[in-house]
């Protein structure tokens, strides 16, 4: 998978980086911190088809977070936390692409100083509040899809038992379940995969695992009793969506009632002007250029207003309509 490793020289001997190169079997090019090596020259987005560097690192700096407004369900804070950037999916809307200078993956292994830290945004948020404090992981990478090689997530099983009122999403799109299936499921740890209809997982969700897998993934880990959330988004239009949406959302019911689902968000396709400059010169044939999309008041590229709540609402009231409760489907950084 990757062409080159290389690896911080502080980490030789982190049990995280260890059990990484084990599992690769390929001997690493010591550097004194990767900000040395990656981004230093830019690499196309799309080279990642052809080959990926890896980079084995300590994260730096805020390790948590927090969130941005209606990065989740409303009413308790939001925090999340970085333990990789770049994924080895390849969304042809993501906004990685615009976001770096090289499609090569980091992955942070200082797990210990990262759970340290929710700890203590835990302990302080607790000591004065009665509601719940959630924290997110997937944000610049794919929660699941590397976990095997990675090694970190029994790891944050450990840190949220001992914290039954603190949250942990693992945001995926992958079928990578064999971490989860080895864990006691927790009623606070829970696994949220971004699902749209078919054709546009094919069309867009490029090198992912295709509806029918990830179905099958949530229908194997809901009977094992790990809780189990909905991203619906990026929503992108095109005809015939409403009905689409409507047979995905069948399908989803088939394998786990909506009723049961921890929450879904629903969230219409949009980029910031870097990454769709990115896009429309990594897909220029891809279907985001087929409708109208303007600059909005927080700089955005995305669809007119009228157009983008028409779709939030319509997909909403076919959660409704398939069983979820009014209170567990909310908008996804929409306001």
């Amino acid at each position: 998978m990757f062409e080159k490793i290389f690896l911080e020289k502080d980490l030789t001997t982190n049990k995280y980086a260890k059990s990484i190169l084990e599992r690769l079997k390929k001997v690493p090019v010591l550097i004194d911190t990767y900000e040395d090596v990656f981004q230093r020259v830019k690499k196309p987005y799309l080279q990642k088809r052809e080959s990926l560097n890896l980079f084995i690192a300590r994260k730096k700096g805020d390790l948590v977070k927090i969130a941005p407004d209606a990065y989740g369900l409303s009413g308790e804070p939001h925090y999340y936390f970085i333990n990789a950037y770049n994924c080895i999916y390849e969304c042809n809307y993501c906004y990685l692409q615009g976001y770096f200078n090289s499609p090569d993956l980091v992955i942070f292994v200082n797990h210990e100083e990262i759970c340290a830290d929710i700890q203590t945004k835990i302990d302080s948020h607790l000591e004065n509040s009665d509601v719940g404090i959630w924290f997110h992981a997937g944000e610049f990478s794919d929660s699941l899809a590397l976990s095997h090689i990675t090694g970190e997530i029994p790891r944050y099983f450990e840190l949220f038992k001992k914290n039954p009122r603190a949250f942990l999403e693992l945001r995926t799109k992958s079928v990578n379940t064999k971490t989860l299936e080895s864990l006691n499921p927790l009623p606070n740890v829970i696994c949220s995969f971004s699902l749209s209809p078919a054709k546009k997982i094919k069309d867009n969700d490029l090198k992912t695992p295709p509806l029918k897998s990830r179905l099958a993934a949530i229908k194997k880990i809901h009977k094992i009793g790990h809780p189990i959330a909905i991203h619906l988004d990026p929503i992108i239009y095109s005809e015939g969506i409403v009905d689409d949406y409507n047979n995905l959302l069948s399908q989803l019911n088939e394998i786990i009632p909506l009723r049961d689902i921890e929450y879904i968000s629903v969230g219409v396709v949009r980029f910031t002007k870097d990454v769709f400059r990115q896009v429309k010169q990594n897909y220029p044939d891809s279907e985001y250029f087929y409708s109208e999309m303007i600059t909005g008041h927080d700089s955005k590229v995305k669809y007119p207003r009228p157009m983008r709540h028409w779709l939030l609402q319509k997909i909403k009231s076919l959660c409704l309509k398939h069983g979820a409760t009014e209170k567990s489907v909310y908008l996804c950084m929409e306001d």
